[in-house]
């Protein structure tokens, strides 16, 4: 990919831009994207953008930009002419577009300017965001509700509704494997209430939440004299879940020893009080899930194997949030709405300005931390829409190009580029650098640069 901030790589001429991997690059994200040389002549157009002007690249490659989107800010207030003339990204900018029916298009953008190796401008990107586009997804929440409290528009997500119900009808055991906030309890609950113990109780275990001597009485409970302060017979949570579904998230916290417990509870179908030997008949069906690594885990002896395939029978996979960036308004709009159906403030929704911010947000606490934002700005708003103003601190300055630095808009382009190839080699740094034909060093800073996390295991250890 031709880097224009990178003195090592060479520049290509900006009037000659080849497709290849730099449409690759555009047409990898949803956002309407175009590249322009320094005549405003269009060098660069995503798919995303063609579908919004309802034209061919044909129509559009090679000719003045204003000619193309006519926009009501082309003549007077040109973002593009204004980054280009003082080198200083815009985010958030309002405007509107002829779209492919004729119509104007609401759109929020952003723009920044192309470099070469010397550091002069020759050229700008755009990116906008499709603002009717967003209004039919969130007018359309109710046919992207096919689970109680789950919402996605997601094409990986939606593969995973329709396999639901198969797996569901199944007394099988059932592992869910998600990052934090990635809304693995909802897909639990989601799959019990497919099931055929929908009418028998769930029952939410949270392992890592507690500690290893408590842990084991909760599960399994205890007879009354088992340890001091036991006064009396307590039912555990197995009991609890007798003829429905037993949820533990966090499986991967559960120390060894309890791991053995649980191991015979699936394979015997029995369990014991503390203090008890007389053993119980346990019916209920197990779902576990985790953001660890438990492959790993049995690798390095911290989870047993045997446990690991007893619970590993289905395997559920839920993509973070940064990989769904498409779901992001979808969500956001559902939490106002939550929040203003139950504390009694009506808020309608968020401005363009509010979205574009969101939208270039990374998510490593994914829905959940998107939730705590969004409340965040509802108790920070006081009038009927949430403006950037009521976002968090931190993340206005991060977004904004402050203290934390921001991305501009080529830079999040180039970020989502640098993440899917990596992702294809498992974060294998020289795979990844061999495929687009650079030093192992410059990508590793251009990773550092953009801010990109790794995941938690990748292929570093393998280089």
């Amino acid at each position: 990919m031709p880097d224009f901030n990178d003195n090592s790589q060479p520049v290509a001429n900006p009037g000659k831009v080849p497709r290849g991997l730099l449409q690759t690059l555009f047409d990898s994200v949803t956002e309407g994207v175009f590249a322009v040389d320094n005549n405003f002549r269009i060098i660069a157009i995503n798919e995303s953008a063609l579908d919004t002007l309802g034209i061919p690249i044909h129509n559009a490659l090679g000719r003045f930009c204003r000619d193309v989107f006519k926009t009501d800010i082309c003549e007077g207030h040109c973002a593009l002419r204004r980054v280009m003339d003082n080198g200083t990204p815009l985010h958030g900018v309002s405007a509107s577009l002829l779209g492919a029916t004729g119509e104007m298009v609401p759109v929020t953008l952003s723009a920044s300017v192309l470099k070469d190796a010397g550091g002069n401008i020759i050229g700008g990107v755009e990116t906008f965001v499709d603002l009717n586009r967003i209004q039919l997804q969130l007018e359309d929440l109710g046919s992207a509700l096919p689970f109680q409290g789950i919402i996605t528009g997601d094409p990986a997500m939606k593969q995973l509704f329709e396999i639901l119900p198969t797996i569901s009808l199944s007394d099988t055991s059932i592992l869910i494997n998600g990052e934090t906030g990635t809304g693995k309890n909802l897909v639990a609950r989601a799959i019990h209430n497919l099931s055929s113990r929908t009418k028998g109780p769930l029952i939410t275990v949270n392992c890592a939440a507690l500690p290893e001597t408590l842990l084991e009485s909760e599960l399994f409970g205890y007879k009354a004299g088992a340890f001091t302060g036991a006064v009396r017979d307590r039912p555990g949570r197995f009991a609890a879940a007798e003829g429905g579904t037993l949820f533990l998230d966090e499986v991967g916290d559960i120390p060894l020893d309890m791991q053995v417990k649980l191991l015979r509870v699936l394979q015997e179908r029995v369990y014991e009080r503390l203090g008890d030997q007389k053993p119980i008949p346990c019916n209920i069906r197990l779902i576990t899930a985790t953001h660890r690594d438990l492959t790993e885990m049995v690798s390095e002896g911290t989870f047993r194997r045997d446990l690991y395939y007893r619970i590993n029978v289905l395997n559920v996979d839920l993509p973070p949030l940064r990989d769904r960036k498409g779901d992001v308004p979808l969500l956001a709009q559902k939490f106002i709405e939550q929040f203003s159906s139950a504390r009694g403030k009506h808020i309608i929704g968020l401005s363009s300005a509010t979205l574009e911010l969101l939208m270039a947000h990374n998510y490593p606490g994914n829905v959940r931390e998107l939730e705590n934002i969004i409340e965040h700005a509802w108790v920070m708003c006081r009038g009927q829409v949430l403006e950037p103003e009521h976002l968090p601190r931190r993340l206005q300055i991060t977004l904004s190009g402050g203290a934390s630095g921001g991305k501009s808009g080529f830079s999040q382009l180039e970020a989502a580029y640098l993440t899917q190839a990596l992702e294809r080699h498992g974060w294998h740094r020289e795979n990844t650098a061999r495929e687009l034909g650079i030093h192992r060093t410059t990508l590793q800073r251009k990773i550092k640069k953009l801010g990109l996390i790794p995941p938690i295991r990748d292929g570093r250890s393998s280089k």
